[in-house]
């Protein structure tokens, strides 16, 4: 037995050289090797992982208010406005008799111009198109122009309050209701006041909302501007505070602080939004108070500014959506309504699309010049 076992050694070695010999005869003709299972990666902890800082890129530069107007201008004079399409129906009406100016009045009423300003304007064009009559187009749209630019009080003070003093920052509070487009809003404006050279931080008081934090932090960082946040369902008079607290601390021009979408019949709701107020003026006064308003509402637009008006003190109105809206009218009537003049007008779903209010491009566009 012993005399066997260098046979079986010598073997053993050249059914093991045969193999490797096969092997590589194998790989040469293409054949995949097999290959080991590979190692699990160690999980790293979230606590110990390192996190790496985003790339920083650089800030849009947002586009100057002057020409943003004038944007609506031409968007209103190619949308099918209610108001635009009353005033164009009298312009070409063949003669004006009394079925002609009853047309026309249902019109402006439906285009949410109200009641007593539609009598206004009816009464003030029939005695001066009544004498002068519509054979002179020129002199007809003129008169339309000016009796309509005067319902829109053009000698309103439409600046936005951002005076401050030194070292305290002037604070813009915006306020209304779900879905008009109000954190949206408040990141275009961010977006119009860096245009104009100042410095901006956002305060996301909307705190009941899930993402609105995340929203407006993105709004902000497209041209530079920090949000300071809070945990969802936080207390927004809290994350108002500190917003405040920290604009004082950076020498901030202005501070936007965005509120949830009070629903107008809940008290308690509206009540908290009395609160913010209150804690933010205990560090700053509070310049503005803007009440963001969908113009495609009409007169439930009306409503929800009379509850608002009633818990702050507004002064200036935001129309939002007003290029597309066939309740062009609601310019008139809630100005009317509150006594505060329409400061802002969204124009569309672009970032730049927000612009200081101007009456007379508001009039010219109606009129499609």
């Amino acid at each position: 037995m012993t005399s066997l076992l260098p046979l079986w050694i010598a073997i053993a070695a050249v059914v093991v050289v045969a193999v490797v010999v096969v092997a590589i005869l194998a790989s040469r003709k293409g054949r995949a090797p097999v290959l080991p299972e590979p190692a699990v990666a160690e999980v790293v902890p979230a606590a110990e992982a390192s996190v790496q800082p985003p790339e920083e890129v650089a800030p849009e530069a947002p586009e100057q208010p002057a020409s943003r107007m004038v944007r609506l201008r031409r968007r209103l004079a190619s949308s099918q406005n209610g108001l635009a399409r009353a005033l164009a129906d009298l312009l070409s009406a063949d003669k004006l008799d009394a079925a002609t100016w009853d047309g026309f009045e249902t019109t402006l009423l439906a285009a949410d111009l109200g009641v007593g300003p539609t009598t206004e304007l009816v009464q003030a064009l029939r005695a001066k198109l009544g004498v002068e009559g519509i054979s002179d187009p020129v002199k007809a749209r003129q008169i339309l122009h000016d009796e309509l630019l005067a319902l829109t009080d053009p000698g309103l003070d439409r600046s936005l309050n951002l005076e401050h003093t030194p070292g305290v920052p002037a604070v813009v509070l915006m306020v209304g209701v779900n879905g008009t487009g109000k954190t949206t809003t408040v990141g275009k404006l961010a977006r119009l006041l860096v245009a104009q050279g100042m410095t901006v931080l956002l305060g996301a008081a909307d705190t009941f909302r899930a993402a609105a934090t995340e929203q407006l932090t993105t709004w902000g960082s497209r041209v530079g501007v920090e949000t300071v946040g809070g945990a969802e369902g936080a207390d927004p008079a809290s994350v108002a505070f500190k917003a405040i607290e920290r604009g004082i601390a950076d020498g901030t021009d202005v501070v936007i602080v965005d509120t949830a979408g009070r629903l107008h019949t809940k008290v308690g709701l509206m009540d908290e939004l009395g609160k913010v107020k209150r804690v933010i003026e205990k560090q700053a006064p509070v310049g503005e108070v803007l009440l963001v308003i969908d113009a495609t509402t009409g007169q439930n637009g009306l409503v929800q500014a009379r509850i608002f008006a009633e818990v702050v003190d507004v002064t200036g109105l935001v129309l939002t959506k007003l290029d597309g809206s066939a309740k062009g009218g609601i310019v008139v009537s809630v100005q009317r309504e509150l006594g505060v003049p329409v400061k802002l007008v969204g124009l569309g779903e672009g970032a730049d699309d927000l612009a200081p209010f101007d009456a007379d491009q508001f009039v010219t566009g109606l009129l499609g010049e």
